[in-house]
């Protein structure tokens, strides 16, 4: 599994883009960006991971991500004559503070994106509308694109039915100007979750003895390290859960556990189910 820190050019002529993106077969690569983001499955369905959640997607399906969760969509369908696609939009992270944005007419917009700091995930019908006017955006510029940028966010406000995805303590704080070195230090978590984290080796990452580096990590993602390397290892086991047919056991040590009695008590702690019972899920 690999996480990579994205920087999603967004001209200076413009507050966001919005492209259709082909949706890459069997990856993991796991990324994160400054900026915010709306996804909209246009075709294709798979698993998705969203900070320390995962689970499934298909046709329709909405999510609204603040700046720097770690996401993927992992595509199942590998068809090349209808390979899947999503139209996704960026934001600059500043938007919401912006003197447009700053108005009485916008500050449930403002709201909303705020609250998009552990991705939402809206449901039902009404997403379809959202799905149409995304659609229409790839082919529009300027004024009109922006018309209807507001349009969506009108939509957005609509939908009731909505579920945030993320655990809090999974991400970190948006905006943040050392964003570049927690993502030095989550991607040696990840490379390193199997083969044992030290503690000394992530602090020198950043320069910093180890206490330091544990007030450092926790004021900068409101978490401490070993919080953080428990999330990461229980959103792994939870993906070798739900997509493959391995012994838990075996997934028990894959992810950095040594004894299978502790891994069932911290997965039920972040997961709030048994190994077992979120298989079951997916069979």
């Amino acid at each position: 599994m690999e996480i990579i820190y994205e920087k999603i050019f967004v001209s200076h002529n413009y507050s966001f883009i919005t492209r259709k993106l082909q949706l890459a077969s069997n990856s993991t690569r796991i990324h994160s960006h400054r900026n915010f983001e709306l996804n909209y499955i246009a075709s294709g369905s798979g698993k998705r991971i969203i900070g320390n959640s995962i689970s499934g997607y298909t046709k329709g399906d909405l999510v609204l991500l603040g700046p720097n969760i770690p996401h993927c969509w992992d595509n199942l369908e590998s068809d090349l004559d209808s390979p899947a696609e999503c139209i996704v939009t960026h934001f600059n992270e500043n938007i919401i503070s912006s003197d447009f944005f700053n108005t009485p007419e916008l500050e449930q917009v403002v709201d909303l994106l705020k609250n998009a700091s552990n991705g939402i995930w809206f449901k039902g019908k009404k997403t379809e509308k959202v799905g149409q006017t995304l659609k229409k955006m790839v082919t529009l510029k300027g004024l009109e694109r922006y018309i209807e940028l507001l349009k969506v966010f009108n939509l957005l406000l609509q939908i009731e039915d909505r579920e945030i995805l993320a655990l809090p303590s999974s991400l970190a704080n948006s905006f943040d100007t050392d964003q570049d070195q927690i993502n030095k230090i989550y991607e040696y978590v990840f490379n390193n979750i199997q083969s044992g984290i030290k503690l000394k080796e992530a602090s020198a990452l950043v320069y910093k003895e180890p206490g330091s580096f544990c007030r450092y990590f926790k004021k900068k993602t409101n978490q401490t390290f070993m919080d953080y390397v428990k999330n990461v290892r229980i959103g792994m086991a939870a993906k070798l859960l739900a997509e493959s047919d391995k012994q838990i056991t075996q997934i028990c040590y894959e992810c950095g556990y040594n004894n299978l009695a502790n891994f069932n008590h911290y997965f039920r702690a972040v997961m709030q189910k048994t190994p077992s019972e979120y298989r079951k899920e997916f069979k």
